[in-house]
């Protein structure tokens, strides 16, 4: 396994001696950007052995405890913006000074999901996944997190990580996650990836796969949402009707197609699907944070999860018009229900 420097250096920032040279080093009022990739062999659950690279970035300071952040299937190593990208990441605002994962506290690690670049077209498990994490906390010296912060997709990779690497995590807080698919759920999905294999049979790939995305965002959010948003009245548009929501759908599918790969995103909404944990096999503490009106990850899949789990699980229940996507829309209220969690790690208070 080697490590592989990604991208040029920034500000002609220059290599302290106790940073290895291979990884790209910002330092701007102490927070540390790091950037690069692992050349490693993933023994994969279905598809085999295979070369991979695995990209990440790590923010915050050299010797503050590290915690690993995932979010969903179109997440990327790029969670805020910082000295080495000023560009918004996917979470932007939960790494702001002050909030519970302010990387003046800890150091924050993130990565690019195997498959996420499209060249696996091949079934990936979210045991690969977190086997994936193992390796890279492995080529960057990483004996163990402090704690594993996953989202959506991201919560069920930290369940596998929890369960197949417990040695090497403190705490797990899933949110909107649960230890299987629920059937509902499978169902829509495969109806997404049944647009995005219509629109490659007819040579458009972007367009089945914007349609797919726009079928998820149905999903993502709620009614009372939609009620609220587009309750007008439809238009006519050359003897077609057109509904208030369409604008917002097709804007979402347009963003989503410009950022992953029909191939990608197909690989990755089947593993969600492959997803399954024993919540028995896991041993350390966990706090699981729900959605009520998710309509992708249910309240029962959640306590479910809690149940097996037993003295190691911890339920908090958020009340969102959002949905599955609270995660990303009440960015104070995940962050309290983060802090909360934390502070627990840090105490080394059993949940």
């Amino acid at each position: 396994m080697t490590l592989v420097d990604t991208t040029a250096a920034l500000h002609h920032a220059e290599p302290q001696p106790h940073v290895p040279a291979w990884a790209t080093q910002v330092e701007n009022d102490a927070i540390r950007v790091r950037r690069g990739s692992v050349d490693a062999e993933l023994a994969t659950r279905h598809a085999g052995r295979r070369r991979l690279q695995i990209a990440y970035e790590i923010v915050g300071a050299e010797d503050a405890p590290v915690l690993l952040i995932a979010g969903g299937i179109s997440a990327h190593r790029h969670v805020a913006a910082n000295a080495a990208d000023p560009a918004p990441g996917w979470a932007q605002g939960l790494l702001d000074a002050g909030r519970a994962l302010d990387p003046r506290a800890f150091r924050l690690l993130s990565f690019d999901y195997v498959g996420a670049d499209g060249g696996l077209d091949a079934p990936i498990d979210t045991a690969d996944q977190a086997d994936a994490i193992a390796l890279l906390l492995d080529a960057l010296g990483i004996e163990r997190l402090r704690a594993f912060v996953g989202y959506s997709y991201g919560a069920l990779v930290g369940l596998q990580f929890a369960a197949r690497h417990p040695a090497r995590l403190q705490r797990l807080v899933a949110v909107s996650g649960a230890h299987r698919a629920h059937p509902y759920a499978a169902a829509w999905r495969a109806l997404q990836r049944k647009a995005v294999g219509l629109g490659q049979h007819q040579g458009g790939d972007a367009h089945g796969l914007s349609l797919a995305r726009q079928f998820a965002m149905l999903s993502y959010r709620t009614p009372e949402e939609f009620g609220e948003r587009f309750d007008a009245a439809p238009v006519l548009e050359n003897g077609r009707v057109r509904v208030a929501a369409e604008d917002y759908l097709e804007a979402a599918g347009e963003r989503f197609v410009a950022r992953i790969s029909a191939t990608a995103w197909l690989r990755l909404s089947e593993s969600i699907d492959l997803h399954r944990v024993d919540p028995r096999q896991i041993r350390i503490p966990t706090t699981v944070i729900a959605v009520e009106g998710d309509r992708l990850v249910p309240l029962s899949d959640a306590v479910a999860l809690v149940e097996g789990l037993g003295l190691h699980g911890r339920l908090r229940v958020l009340r969102s018009r959002y949905g599955h996507d609270a995660f990303l829309k009440e960015t104070d209220r995940i962050d309290a229900l983060l802090g909360a969690a934390l502070r627990e790690t840090t105490a080394g208070v059993a949940p």
